[in-house]
């Protein structure tokens, strides 16, 4: 079965296999056009339609993978990039709970909490922000959670890149997933 075309994103890799991450279909296409694809995998999920040939009037076809390897080697700055801290992330992260009530709320009803307030020398970081309701984070005001008698519901953790890949994208084909749940953290596997 064919992916639909404006969902779908291809899943980059370099030339060694280090997971990049996803780009359009249309930045696909680009790497196919010029010669840049070094490998593939998984059976192809959309078929992009270009002009035709002045000379046969044969339309030309291209027939994506889910997942390419460019010809290019990424430089190693480090095993695992974080991803960016963003309230969009942090949000998909928690799974839209409020991770002191309980609750699931939608994006807008959702506000960043320090675990250990900035007022208290708690920085903006993954392992000290989660996702709150604004009336439990009013509720908490300065103070930690055991302070406030707010215990967390679950402990705030950096995610992977492959975990952070996994959760900015909702349309991951099967393909894709199975390639990026090996690449996962062992201790995160499921």
């Amino acid at each position: 079965m064919l992916a639909d075309l404006h969902t779908t994103r291809v899943l980059s890799l370099d030339s060694g296999g280090r997971i990049l991450d996803w780009i359009s279909w249309q930045d696909a296409v680009c790497l196919y056009v010029r010669d840049a694809v070094a490998w593939t995998l998984g059976e192809p999920c959309v078929t992009v339609h270009g002009g035709r040939s002045r000379l046969s009037g044969e339309q030309s076809l291209i027939h994506l993978h889910p997942i390419v390897a460019g010809r290019s080697r990424a430089r190693s700055l480090s095993a695992d990039p974080a991803p960016a801290l963003t309230n969009h992330a942090l949000f998909t992260r928690d799974r839209h709970l409020c991770l002191y009530c309980g609750q699931t709320y939608s994006r807008g009803e959702l506000t960043r909490d320090h675990v250990i307030p900035v007022s208290r020398g708690g920085r903006d970081t993954w392992e000290n922000v989660v996702s709150a309701c604004l009336s439990c984070n009013v509720r908490k005001g300065c103070r930690t959670p055991q302070q406030a008698n707010m215990p967390l519901l679950a402990v705030p953790f950096r995610p992977s890149w492959v975990e952070h890949l996994i959760l900015s994208n909702r349309h991951i084909l099967a393909d894709q997933m199975d390639f990026l749940k090996n690449h996962l953290p062992r201790h995160r596997r499921a």
